[in-house]
């Protein structure tokens, strides 16, 4: 992982200096950030791989800061949250963040996750290839040019939520369980995982449904899980 740079947004020094240590002791560079609006600010003139951003800060809050980083970039975000923030942490994967640690957290569980996103973003669809492209009906993953398209217009999805639609649309007619979605997609132990699957597959869902609430792509098997049939259902 050496040559990637992880930036750390916490308005507690002593946070921010701990994770550093863990960070450059497994090669990756580090920029620190206090608040939301100093990393906004970094990000205007360095080449950020990953951000672990807090939520609760001064001036500006991870939940803004995640909002406006997704508006031009989909560089993974993990946030940090303390247990009471359960709502913020729900926002923040809706709007973007591709996964959360609750403080406190050991410093080797964080690691864990950082190099999983990081495989995630530097190695997009790694899965084995067996077709280029994939089509259902007006939705086409393009597996080499890491894109997907709605009747012909680019959708921009966030690195968790391509893996997941590729996921998918590799496997058409086969339902996944929350469980087997967390562990495939993540590459780690599914515990606790409804409701951060559940989170992403509704974004999903707003950037490639007409109408979310009636899904034509992407359908739900109360009680076992997810799937994109082979055929949409015509609206």
């Amino acid at each position: 992982m050496t040559g990637y740079t992880v930036m750390v947004v916490d308005d507690d020094k002593d946070i921010r200096d701990g994770i550093d240590i863990y960070l450059k002791n497994d090669g990756y560079q580090v920029l620190q950030a206090e608040n939301g609006q100093e990393a906004l600010n970094l990000l205007k003139n360095n080449e950020v791989h990953l951000l672990i951003l807090d939520i609760m800060m001064p001036e500006m809050n991870g939940i803004e800061a995640t909002f406006k980083i997704r508006q031009e970039r989909n560089i993974p975000i993990i946030m940090l949250s303390a247990k009471s923030e359960e709502t913020d942490k729900i926002h923040g994967l809706s709007i973007g963040a591709d996964d959360y640690i609750t403080k406190p957290f050991h410093p080797m569980e964080l690691m864990a996750r950082v190099k999983s996103q990081m495989r995630r973003y530097t190695q997009l669809g790694t899965y084995e290839k067996k077709d280029t492209v994939i089509r259902v009906d007006g939705l086409t993953l393009d597996q080499e040019a890491k894109c997907v398209q709605l009747d012909g217009v680019t959708i921009k999805l966030t690195p968790i939520e391509y893996r997941i639609t590729e996921l998918l649309m590799r496997h058409l007619g086969r339902v996944f369980s929350i469980h087997e979605i967390y562990e495939r997609v993540w590459n780690e132990p599914a515990y606790n995982s409804e409701n951060i699957v559940a989170v992403h597959i509704r974004k999903i869902r707003e950037k490639i449904e007409v109408d979310p609430k009636n899904p034509r792509y992407v359908k739900v098997v109360w009680g076992v899980g997810y799937l994109i049939e082979k055929e949409a259902n015509r609206p």
